[in-house]
């Protein structure tokens, strides 16, 4: 059985930390996460990025494909994630989508920046401060709502 100190947020980070020095030295990125379900369990992932060559491979999306496969279910409501550094906007998101109750993470993103790790611009821009970074535009087709039409029909939908 674990310890209290273990399955504490400080315990979890600690685990978290060692995973990511692990991936280092595996010749993976210095990151890694865990999702600790409800019922205590525990889905890890370290970055993949440079490995799978998978930019959306960041060690929270990894820990939360996993626990999603482990579990069976999309949805993670009641879970926490625990991230050896700040997650960054992808992974924030990730983490919404997945109904991920609660982060805790340890080093932050200036620590990730002095290691090369900048993810500033990706802030600004979603704060509105840089939208030349990835203009984003609307082509309206006559067609786009059909999908939508589509999903509304379909009582054999799983609603998300």
């Amino acid at each position: 059985m674990a310890s209290e100190a273990e399955t504490s947020p400080e315990g979890y980070l600690e685990i978290a930390v060692r995973l990511a020095a692990q991936n280092v030295a595996d010749g993976g990125g210095p990151f890694s996460a865990l999702v600790v379900t409800p019922d205590g369990q525990v889905h890890a992932g370290v970055n993949r990025v440079t490995r799978d060559n998978d930019p959306t491979a960041h060690a929270e999306v990894v820990a939360i494909r996993r626990a999603a496969a482990d579990l069976g279910n999309f949805n993670l409501s009641g879970s926490v994630l625990y991230a050896s550094c700040e997650p960054c906007p992808l992974c924030l998101a990730a983490s919404l989508w997945a109904r991920i109750d609660e982060v805790y993470f340890a080093a932050d993103r200036h620590g990730a920046a002095a290691a090369g790790f900048d993810d500033a611009l990706f802030y600004e821009y979603f704060s509105g401060r840089r939208p030349e970074l990835l203009p984003v535009r609307q082509a309206a087709i006559p067609t786009s709502d059909i999908p939508f039409q589509l999903w509304r029909n379909n009582s054999g939908r799983t609603d998300y």
